[in-house]
């Protein structure tokens, strides 16, 4: 009986540019949450605002408007959702169909010869990332279902203030949650987008990411919207 040895068709720069891409994926994730304690950026403005919706939300009699907030948030999960699974279907596809896709592409500027084995890594590797902002999606989605029933479930606007308070707490960190999952799908869609690069050459796809880095990091923490919630 002998042992198969599997070796991958990736150069030195395939390799390079795929610790680069997750390095800069993973660190990124760490840093804006280390970053968020000390200079509170877009997640942390908006989970104060939260805190605040929950606690007007304890102080109402009448709560239809707010689930009528949970339900056109939870919206934008479900289309992303539904959206992630359409583009896993596609990807799943061409694998079938990697030699067309390899002669479209060569024709590209930039591009380089791989072997079709090489092909299969790329579009395997967006499968993941979809796979990832699917879950991520889906689980934001089952939050705010969740916040809708705490919600459906308060206590009485004119009742104990501890129970109040308990709530508010409850409902604040629930709804945080669904957005932090869901901001975990986007940033899963922008790095996908660098990814694409990956079948011109891997040195763009580092470029890419960064650049992907760069535009997250600018919107969450010097973005016009964060002056707008700020003001």
């Amino acid at each position: 009986m002998t042992a198969t040895i599997v070796t991958l068709p990736l150069g030195s720069g395939d390799w390079i540019a795929f610790g680069w891409f997750f390095v800069w994926w993973i660190g990124y994730i760490s840093f804006a949450g280390w970053r968020a304690k000390r200079v509170p950026g877009l997640v942390i403005r908006l989970d104060h605002y939260r805190k605040r919706w929950m606690e007007q939300a304890a102080e109402r009699e009448i709560r239809i408007g707010d689930v009528s907030i949970v339900a056109n948030l939870s919206n934008g999960s479900t289309f992303f959702a539904s959206t992630t699974l359409l583009i896993l279907g596609g990807l799943l596809a061409l694998l079938g169909t990697t030699e067309k896709v390899a002669s479209i592409v060569s024709e590209l500027p930039f591009n380089r010869a791989s072997p079709e084995r090489l092909w299969d890594i790329k579009i395997l590797l967006l499968t993941g990332i979809f796979m990832f902002a699917f879950f991520k999606f889906t689980w934001s989605l089952r939050l705010y279902h969740f916040l809708s029933v705490l919600i459906g479930g308060a206590p009485p606007f004119d009742g104990d203030k501890a129970d109040r308070d308990s709530f508010v707490r409850r409902g604040g960190a629930t709804a945080s949650l669904a957005a932090e999952s869901f901001n975990n799908g986007l940033r899963a869609y922008y790095f996908a987008l660098a990814a694409m690069t990956w079948f011109l050459n891997p040195w763009i796809w580092m470029v890419s990411t960064s650049w992907v880095v760069g535009i997250l990091y600018h919107r969450e923490f010097h973005s016009a919207a964060l002056r707008a919630l700020d003001d």
